[in-house]
């Protein structure tokens, strides 16, 4: 049994040079399958569910064609990785949309905070109470995700000191997010800060990991992975949904792995330990020390991930996908993109000349997966 998939990826337009230019208003008109975000530099579009990862491999590649093909006819534009303004205007706002009122809100209340791009991983669970749980297990792992897709070390220029500058600046709201011990318990939390205004609406809803659904928070049926960094290489990302898969399968197996029944730690302590791991995460990716949710032992992030992996491969072989998941190892070993350009940066690249090459990078990638693996066998 093998779960739906399915992607809301954010990515920045802009030039070869690497400077973001807002086109998000026109693309939105012309092309089907993309959405604005609040500020107009960057755009997303949405894969729907799916159970094959080959069918899903040609479900990222293909719009993104289709957006570089557009853009391409309104100037000398292309898609830029990254998840953060990296080399300038973090200054200032361009909306997409001057008439939304939560738009405005948005602006007002955060600023170009939120001007980020990322992907979200949707991966279904019809059942709520599972859901609820599945949801608590990788709150309290998700940093183990962000240490993996890290790719925003700069910012208007300049490396910040964090690896996922995106996620250390994120406005996490509400401020404070229980790990909601049932589905009554979600929709009570829900309505009421609703009441209280620290949510405008069910989609101000903005943790590392949230219960998902048609009609939030009642009618619930995925859980929607937020905390990841833009993941460009397509493999690289499949790579990551695979160990999200196959931990969701483990948890879904085994009723006994829940963070509220198998830690030593307090609901309070737990959530203090997520927001440390989380932070730490956020500095220094695959080598930063976090504490573990089962006792608090501390245990390097790449670690962890590695036997995560051995303690899951099976279960990925056995429903077909290990394959998917084996290019975790270049990214434990190489390293995330942003110790990448990091590296880079160390030895002398300015970050313009690091994004160029990335942009030149990303490129010839989706190519080449496209060229290889998008015939139409697997649509």
């Amino acid at each position: 049994m093998t779960l739906s998939k399915g992607f809301e990826i954010e990515m920045y337009t802009g030039t070869p040079q690497g400077e973001i230019v807002g086109l998000s208003d026109k693309i939105v008109e012309a092309l089907d399958g993309f959405v604005r975000e609040p500020d107009s530099r960057n755009v997303e579009y949405i894969t729907k569910p799916l159970h094959s990862y080959e069918q899903l491999l040609c479900a990222l590649v293909r719009p993104r064609q289709k957006l570089r093909q557009y853009i391409k006819q309104l100037g000398d534009y292309t898609l830029i990785p990254g998840s953060t303004l990296s080399l300038g205007r973090s200054d200032r706002f361009f909306r997409s949309d001057p008439t939304n009122p939560y738009h405005d809100y948005i602006e007002r209340s955060y600023g170009t905070k939120v001007v980020t791009a990322s992907v979200h991983i949707n991966v279904g669970i019809s059942d709520p109470e599972l859901l609820m749980r599945a949801c608590r297990v990788i709150r309290a792992e998700a940093p183990l995700f962000l240490a993996l897709s890290a790719s925003s070390p700069f910012l208007d220029g300049k490396a910040t000191g964090y690896h996922s500058t995106r996620w250390g600046l994120f406005p996490h709201t509400p401020a404070r997010v229980p790990l909601f011990a049932s589905h009554a318990h979600h929709i009570q939390w829900v309505e009421e800060q609703l009441a209280a205004g620290t949510m405008q609406n069910v989609r101000h809803l903005w943790a590392s990991v949230r219960p998902n659904g048609d009609r939030r928070p009642h009618d619930l049926n995925r859980l929607e992975l937020r905390i990841c960094d833009l993941v460009t290489d397509p493999v690289a990302l499949l790579a990551i949904t695979a160990l999200l898969e196959a931990r969701l399968l483990q948890i879904l197996e085994n009723p006994e792995i829940d963070p509220l029944t198998q830690s030593q730690l307090s609901h309070e302590e737990l959530l203090d330990l997520i927001a440390s791991n989380e932070a730490a995460a956020a500095a220094n990716s695959l080598d930063a020390p976090l504490q573990h949710w089962q006792d608090g032992r501390t245990i390097i992030a790449r670690d962890w991930i590695e036997q995560m992996y051995q303690d899951v491969w099976a279960i990925a072989k056995q429903q077909g996908f290990s394959c998917f998941l084996s290019p975790l190892h270049k990214i434990l070993r190489a390293g995330n993109e942003a110790q990448q350009w990091l590296q880079l940066h160390g030895v002398g690249f300015d970050s313009q000349r690091v994004i160029s090459q990335a942009i030149v990078a990303i490129q010839e990638r989706e190519l080449e997966l496209e060229d290889k693996l998008c015939s139409p066998s697997v649509v």
